[in-house]
């Protein structure tokens, strides 16, 4: 288990990283294409896809809770889709930073639930 203020730091940058990643898929969907329709179609409707997929699928209090292994997918899919769209948008060097940063914190948050978990069915 995470001490307090380690966990804190690492469940905020866990919402940053959240909004980075839609952010990112926004940024890419309206610079994708050669319309305008293409722009806002998919500037809009790529992070909303991403969005409605978190919040049903892997966040806290999502509306269809998965386990452990289903919420890592839904995350691999979103932040892998974040990464490439930050490599299209950015380049080779922010999409190897966002990614790094992608699985260190989800590593980490994963982990540390984990032992939330295994520690309260300890305890009751």
């Amino acid at each position: 288990m995470l001490p307090k203020p380690v966990h804190l730091v690492n469940e905020l940058l866990a919402f940053l990283l959240e909004l980075l990643a839609f952010g990112l898929l926004a940024v890419w969907g309206f610079r994708v294409g050669d319309s305008v329709a293409v722009h806002i179609v998919l500037g809009i409707g790529a992070p909303a896809a991403a969005i409605v997929a978190w919040g049903m699928f892997a966040a806290p209090k999502a509306r269809f809770p998965l386990p452990m292994a289903g919420v890592l997918v839904v995350k691999a899919v979103v932040f892998g889709a974040a990464t490439a769209a930050a490599f299209a948008v950015a380049g080779t060097g922010f999409a190897v930073a966002c990614g790094v940063l992608f699985l260190v914190n989800t590593a980490l948050a994963s982990a540390d639930r984990q032992s939330l978990i295994r520690e309260s069915r300890a305890d009751g």
